[in-house]
């Protein structure tokens, strides 16, 4: 590779340094440069880290730093930090700390007085995200749904009513804020997928706006955008789905979908035993919403 660490020397430090999701094209050239300068790199699984660096003919130390020994690995790195060293951080692909090993060293650096560095590059999130062709304006990262389907419906549950309060509230006022509407992104398994949009549909609707990213920036990069109903299908006819999956929900809703949405969970509840009145008192306080708004949709989707 090109003599990168020719310039002048790199300032003892934390780096936490991204590197790519797929293509290797995407590693930038300061992410060289502070790989072949620094004294140790933590990985997140130094065996996937050996690769990237044997591409690039990068020959440094490396060290394991993962979920299960974040805490005793930090203690070890931030003496040697606190020592003048030069360390950075790498997760086995995107950016460290996002739905990565990487927080807890940088928490612990900051409380020992050690310069962070932030070394910007892929991130499978935001990469997703700008084209999806859902609104970028505003959005919420959430990381990885829930593995159990109980929980996993219970967080969209949640999420439908905190989501639908600023936009049924805008639909009364006749407001359009972009603010009121953030788009929702996961990690997803490909295992889980199919599953994951049923829960969608069953809580947003099944004409509720969502695009699925599969494999970004490597050969077989995809982007399935439509209706839940539709991506689900089309997910579903498959023998397999494979690959990193991103999964981005509108937080716009129709009109109709509030309404849609609303009434679908006062039926459930009411199949369930409950009267009409706790029904609507429970999607009142699940959704943070005023019984009398709730009512108010309630009646119209009835009619």
């Amino acid at each position: 590779m090109n003599n990168l660490s020719s310039e002048k020397k790199l300032a003892s430090g934390l780096y936490l340094v991204a590197t790519p999701i797929g293509n290797l094209e995407d590693i930038t050239l300061r992410a060289l440069r502070v790989l072949e300068s620094v004294d140790r790199i933590a990985c997140e699984d130094t065996r996937q880290t050996q690769k990237l660096l044997n591409h690039f003919q990068i020959k440094k130390p490396t060290v394991s730093y993962h979920l299960h020994n974040e805490g005793s690995r930090s203690e070890d790195l931030i003496e040697e930090l606190r020592a003048g060293g030069r360390v950075a951080i790498v997760s086995d692909a995107g950016t460290p700390g996002i739905a990565d090993p990487g927080g807890v060293l940088v928490q612990a650096a900051i409380a020992a007085g050690v310069p962070v560095f932030p070394v910007p590059g892929a991130n499978a999130a935001v990469s997703a995200l700008i084209a999806s062709g859902l609104s970028t304006e505003s959005f919420f990262f959430h990381g990885f749904l829930p593995s159990k389907p109980g929980q996993r419906k219970t967080f969209f549950e949640t999420l439908a009513g905190k989501t639908e309060a600023g936009p049924s509230a805008a639909l009364r006022s006749g407001r359009d804020d972009n603010d009121l509407s953030p788009t929702h992104i996961f990690y997803d398994s490909p295992q889980r997928i199919v599953d994951t949009l049923s829960d969608v549909e069953a809580v947003f609707g099944a004409s509720h706006a969502v695009a699925v990213a599969r494999e970004l920036t490597k050969m077989h990069e995809e982007f399935l955008r439509g209706t839940v109903a539709d991506v689900r299908e089309a997910l579903a006819a498959r023998d397999q789905v494979r690959g990193e999956i991103v999964l981005m929900i509108s937080g716009e809703f129709a009109a109709a979908e509030v309404v849609g949405s609303i009434g679908d969970a006062v039926s459930a509840l009411m199949k369930d035993g409950l009267s009409e009145k706790d029904a609507l008192k429970r999607v009142a306080k699940d959704r943070g919403l005023g019984k009398s708004d709730v009512y108010r949709e309630w009646q119209r989707s009835r009619g």
